[in-house]
């Protein structure tokens, strides 16, 4: 017997089936746990994105499935695996390389940024499924790349003669702030370039 959590998902340990090295921490639903036993590799569910996710589908860094097994009391799942290159996307071969010892600084919540992920699926779909008639993200997309550059570049206007301005609100230098952000993925959309992609590039300056 297996026990979903509320939002139908459980938590997946994954383990490399030669060594027993724990390589990562995801959490699977009964679709992602079909599928991986039915493709061979691991699927997971992704609580950011909202979909199904299967582990090196933008790396490459593939997990072959092995097997699977609960714990006694059917809420957590160890998965046995042969990796396909690292499983960390930092390029580490676990997730688990950051030693702690006693002395552990706590880092209070932030804002859950994972909105631009949920966001940029919502802008995804309207690309490809067009939405409501009234959608303005709708008539962005049928309007071209030009006009959506052009949107990018007066929203950027907007926000730096928003910031630099001293009567300026910081709500009224928020509001711009994140209708460039929605603009600026509008355009990666229309270009087909990746929001993961901009992730990485960001991952790679920030080390």
């Amino acid at each position: 017997m297996i026990l979903l959590d509320t939002n139908g998902l459980i938590p997946a340990i994954i383990q490399d089936h030669t060594n027993k090295k724990v390589l990562m921490l995801g959490y699977m639903n009964a679709e992602s746990i079909a599928k991986t036993y039915e493709d061979g590799v691991v699927w997971f569910y992704s609580r950011s994105r909202n979909r199904l996710w299967q582990k090196g589908e933008e790396s490459g860094n593939y997990l072959t499935f092995i097997s699977m097994q609960a714990d006694c009391d059917g809420d957590t799942l160890l998965v046995n695996a042969e990796p396909y290159g690292p499983t960390c996307h930092t390029g580490e071969i676990s997730c688990f390389f950051q030693p702690l010892d006693g002395n552990i600084v706590f880092e209070e919540p932030k804002t859950d940024t994972r909105v631009l992920d949920r966001l940029y699926d919502v802008i995804i779909s309207r690309k490809h499924e067009g939405g409501p008639l009234n959608s303005y993200t709708r008539d962005l997309f049928e309007s071209g790349i030009s006009r959506i550059g052009q949107k990018v570049i007066e929203e950027s206007g907007e926000l730096t003669l928003a910031a630099v301005d001293a009567t300026s609100s910081d709500a009224e230098v928020t509001s711009e702030a994140a209708d460039l952000l929605y603009h600026v993925l509008v355009l990666l959309t229309a270009r087909d370039v990746e929001l993961s992609s901009v992730m990485r590039e960001l991952q790679v300056r920030s080390r």
